[in-house]
């Protein structure tokens, strides 16, 4: 009877041990492109790429990116006071030290570019000029609006309020949307961009954040 309750309790655990392993693969791809983007950022000086100006899409990238990321940071914090699974809570404490580190480097690119941190035009006005492939606007995106993926004040006040899986629930959902965001945000400075530093630090965010957006939606279903 012993065994054949070990051997039930060992089934019902292992799709939970699949999900950790899968969520330590994310976050150790997660480090290995935020590495790679560390290093571009050590090299700043380095590169030969002519310093941006105030109002280019490096510039607006780094401004905009940074209150992003800023958010993200906030919602992770959130939820590890809120939250009891230890996956969300292991997911959460990554997307904290990855943001805000990733937060610091784009401060640091404006100071080394001479740039203040404070954008001289509305956000997202770098997203409405041409790209290499779009045209203004083409992306459905206005000067000043909220930026893709934000949460709104009411959805932080949602997650604020949870606790529990329903916390966690909150927080994956406005969190696959963050990213996907991200992705969105980095696509375009791509799309804008010759500068090498900023290349290698937009590529990371999609590789990384398309990692995490595949981990989340299957911990979303999991849940849900």
């Amino acid at each position: 009877m012993t065994e054949r309750a070990d051997a039930a309790g060992a089934v019902a655990s292992a799709p939970r041990k699949h999900r950790r392993v899968a969520l330590l693969v994310a976050i150790l791809v997660t480090a290995l492109v935020v590495g790679i983007s560390a290093f571009s950022v050590g090299r700043l000086s380095t590169l030969g790429d002519p310093k941006p100006l105030s109002t280019s899409a490096e510039a607006g990238f780094a401004r905009d990116m940074q209150v992003h990321h800023d958010q993200g940071v906030q919602l992770g914090v959130l939820i590890r006071d809120r939250s009891i699974d230890e996956d969300v809570r292991l997911l959460a404490y990554d997307i904290v030290t990855t943001q805000g580190q990733q937060s610091g480097q784009m401060f640091g690119w404006l100071s080394v570019w001479g740039l203040s941190q404070a954008s001289p035009e509305p956000s997202m006005t770098w997203m409405t000029r041409p790209g290499r492939t779009a045209e203004p606007h083409s992306e459905g995106h206005e000067p000043g609006q909220r930026m893709p993926g934000l949460a709104t004040d009411a959805e932080v006040a949602s997650l604020t309020a949870a606790s529990g899986e329903e916390a966690d629930r909150i927080f994956l959902t406005l969190m696959i949307a963050h990213h996907q965001g991200a992705i969105d945000m980095a696509d375009s400075v791509l799309d804008r961009t010759n500068n090498s530093t900023v290349r290698t630090f937009a590529t990371a965010v999609v590789a990384s954040q398309q990692s995490e957006i595949d981990l989340m939606t299957d911990m979303l279903a999991a849940r849900s």
